[in-house]
């Protein structure tokens, strides 16, 4: 790699339409993440988390601030990523909705937290929030990892060009 120059950066602006094509190139995991509230069970659909470290075991997930689930998501001490797996679109299209009961006819259990495990997902990680902060129009919640599993399923899915693809 070569030297940086000793020249400031110069900023030039970026058209959101050109950032969302280019980032269409970038698969990303689908997940449903999930929190027991004051309210009762809340959930929504999260297309942004990520490794953060493996010692302590952190991940982080990118929350849209036009979210109506995560304000009373963030009260919550701990949540559970449910990472989906092939054939889930379903649930994917339910928890990326507002204004239904996005756990109706689920048959749920409950994660050592006691957050909501989803049926058949790919595996699913128990998180306790270690801090909240707002970045651009997202929030960022990074959490300690406390439990996790694999399950038997497959496949997963990913984002990818504006459509989900299951995978080995």
């Amino acid at each position: 790699m070569g030297r940086a120059s000793s020249a400031a950066p110069v900023d030039v602006p970026v058209a959101p339409a050109l950032f969302r094509s280019v980032l269409r190139e970038v698969p990303t995991a689908v997940t449903v993440v999930t929190a027991q509230t004051r309210t009762g069970p809340a959930g929504l659909t999260v297309g942004s988390f990520v490794s953060v470290s493996l010692e302590p075991p952190l991940v982080g997930i990118f929350v849209d601030e036009k979210s109506s689930s995560w304000p009373e998501m963030s009260r919550s001490a701990t949540f559970t990523v449910n990472v989906l797996s092939g054939g889930q679109q379903e649930l994917c299209a339910r928890f990326a909705s507002s204004g239904t009961d996005k756990f109706a006819g689920l048959a749920l259990r409950k994660s050592p937290s006691g957050n909501p495990l989803l049926p058949g997902v790919a595996a699913w990680l128990d998180c306790r929030v270690e801090e909240i902060r707002k970045l651009g129009d997202h929030h960022f919640a990074l959490a300690r990892v406390t439990a996790l599993d694999r399950t038997a399923a497959t496949t997963s899915i990913v984002f990818h060009r504006g459509t989900l693809h299951a995978i080995p």
